[in-house]
């Protein structure tokens, strides 16, 4: 599968958060960094992921928000 998305991260599922609808997916991506994505439980168990699983954090997004203390 190819996508336009130029941002991807590959990294392993760390823990999976389930909720009512939604979990939360986070993933080592290395160097001692993580990402976390909210995603839907359907789409948790399209991708069979669970803890250990080889997954990529794609970013597409049409504004990125910066912040300083």
């Amino acid at each position: 599968m190819k996508i336009s998305a130029r941002n991807q991260l590959k990294g392993k599922v760390l823990s999976i958060k389930e909720g009512a609808v939604n979990g939360i997916v986070v993933l080592d991506i290395g160097g001692g960094n993580k990402i976390t994505s909210t995603i839907s439980l359907e789409a948790i168990k399209e991708l069979g992921l669970k803890a250990g699983t080889d997954a990529y954090a794609i970013i597409k997004a049409t504004s990125v928000m910066v912040g300083v203390d």
